[in-house]
């Protein structure tokens, strides 16, 4: 049988938050959904699912949005990784990241959170931290802005026109993860643009 990956894009439900920062990683699922032709169904977990392939006869690809609100992402991660038979070494989660500067990606594996709750939520209830990563920069905010509220605002006009090859870039890397490992895709993501 071929691998099962499950891959979740973390943010908040409904209309509100759709277009916000801390939702670049569901903007990531739908990329993935959309090059498949896959449609997302609400699942038992507390999520919208769609299940495809990386391509006929690869990797399945369980791609995920949990129903939860970012700070309580971690029931339905667990939920669904019970439920597909996924270990940890085959999630990936894709997240928002405030101290990567916008329009950057950075992969890793397990270590901290970093002050994601969305993250740290999910770590907690995989009891363990060693899931891969495909953190999204969306930067700090200017002046004083709360970073609270930063990521609760939409992307602005100008970072609108270059938030396409970054939701692209981001689905790229999962799909390296994937068929690659998560080295050969840090190998790429990592890499000096131009």
């Amino acid at each position: 049988m071929a691998d099962t990956w499950l891959i979740v894009g973390l943010g908040n439900p409904g209309p509100r938050y759709e277009t916000t920062r801390h939702n670049v990683g569901q903007m990531v699922m739908d990329e993935l959904a959309s090059r498949r032709q896959a449609a997302f169904k609400q699942h038992k977990a507390n999520a919208r699912v769609a299940e495809t392939w990386l391509r006929p006869g690869a990797a399945k690809l369980v791609l995920a949005k949990p129903n939860s609100f970012m700070n309580v992402s971690g029931g339905p991660v667990a939920g669904l990784a019970r439920f597909y038979g996924t270990d940890p070494d085959h999630v990936i989660v894709v997240h928002d990241e405030l101290d990567i500067p916008f329009d950057t990606l950075k992969l890793k594996t397990g270590g901290g959170h970093g002050g994601h709750n969305g993250v740290r939520d999910v770590a907690k209830a995989l009891s363990t931290p060693d899931f891969h990563r495909v953190r999204v920069g969306i930067g700090r905010p200017p002046g004083r802005q709360d970073p609270a509220d930063w990521v609760l605002d939409p992307f602005s006009a100008s970072d609108r026109q270059t938030l396409p090859i970054l939701i692209s870039d981001a689905a790229d890397a999962v799909e390296r993860i994937v068929e690659h490992g998560i080295t050969a895709a840090q190998q790429v993501a990592h890499a000096p643009k131009g």
